[in-house]
């Protein structure tokens, strides 16, 4: 009995360690945080940030990434897949953009089998961000991974064996909602889960690989400040910290179209309207609360969302379309 409370013990502790601690913040990050969200020009200060923290070139593919990994606060969120080039800077881009966020959202991994997440907790993923450095690490776990990214749960049954030798059937429930985000240099492997994500391509000019060369010339110079780019990874992990969940309505939505030439159109519509609400949401401490007839507080789109939603969306668009 003394032995069994001992494995409990280290089976709980083993769990908690899992668990990533609680930020606190204090009241002047605070402060300085709801200053921010309160700002007239959100995303242009947020795109600034996301650039001070590191971040060399790529502001479109930066700025659209950060949106998609905010949808991790929602019930369906959205996906990304980053393609390049080897050496193009999948990862890099993929890494800057994780670490403006709370240390307490993102899970990065490197590998992944098929019964790793069916063995998790089960709200290990709950509201998290899954960053895959590479998805060919991952390419058993394909199928559970595709049914955890559309319906934002996994069940698997299996069989052990209890006290006295018999076999005894369980079911393992993973919960999500969960956001996935990859970079990979195959493009047509992954149709699948392409069809279920945003696709993002770096850019692989030459004038910004020399962009990115000549900062990382400076860094080894010690030229390049990196108090500032920490204290403008902080600002954003904290902002994100004071976002509450909250319904939004899109008044506008049934004048939205899509182009008849994008692949897959059913899908990709709900991925548009949703980076729509996406942006509205990040907005919140700016807008107007309003109630429904249930008395459920909710905010409203405005033309400045579809707007900022219409520049981010184009490129990926063009890479669903038809050739």
């Amino acid at each position: 009995e003394k032995l069994e409370a001992y494995r409990m013990e280290e089976r709980a502790a083993q769990v908690q360690a899992l668990k990533p601690k609680a930020y606190e913040m204090s009241d002047k990050e605070i402060r300085a945080a709801e200053k921010f969200l309160q700002s007239p020009d959100l995303v242009k200060n947020t795109l600034s940030m996301i650039s001070q923290s590191g971040l060399i070139g790529e502001q479109k593919n930066g700025l659209l990434l950060f949106f998609l990994y905010l949808s991790r606060f929602f019930d369906e969120p959205l996906h990304a897949i980053i393609f390049g080039r080897s050496g193009s800077g999948k990862t890099y881009l993929q890494t800057k953009v994780s670490e403006c966020l709370p240390e307490e959202s993102v899970r990065t991994i490197t590998s992944l089998t098929e019964n790793t997440l069916y063995y998790s907790s089960k709200d290990f993923w709950k509201h998290k961000v899954l960053m895959i450095e590479d998805l060919d690490g991952v390419y058993n776990a394909f199928l559970p991974l595709r049914e955890f990214m559309s319906k934002q749960s996994i069940t698997k049954l299996t069989t052990d064996k209890d006290a006295k030798g018999n076999n005894v059937q369980k079911v393992l429930t993973v919960e999500g909602p969960i956001c996935v985000s990859g970079a990979t240099t195959k493009e047509n492997i992954y149709e699948d889960n392409a069809n279920r994500s945003y696709l993002l391509h770096i850019n692989e000019g030459a004038d910004h690989m020399e962009e990115v060369m000549d900062y990382q010339r400076k860094l080894q110079a010690g030229l390049v400040n990196e108090e500032s780019q920490h204290l403008a990874r902080q600002l954003l992990q904290n902002v994100q910290r004071l976002l509450k969940p909250i319904k939004v309505i899109n008044p506008y939505a049934t004048q939205l179209r899509i182009p008849d030439s994008v692949f897959k159109k059913l899908r990709t519509n709900m991925h548009y309207l949703r980076l729509i609400e996406i942006i509205t949401f990040y907005h919140q401490e700016q807008r107007e609360k309003k109630r429904d007839s249930k008395g459920k507080e909710y905010i409203t789109t405005s033309l400045v969302d579809i707007s900022w939603a219409n520049r981010l969306v184009k490129e990926s668009l063009l890479r669903k379309s038809d050739e």
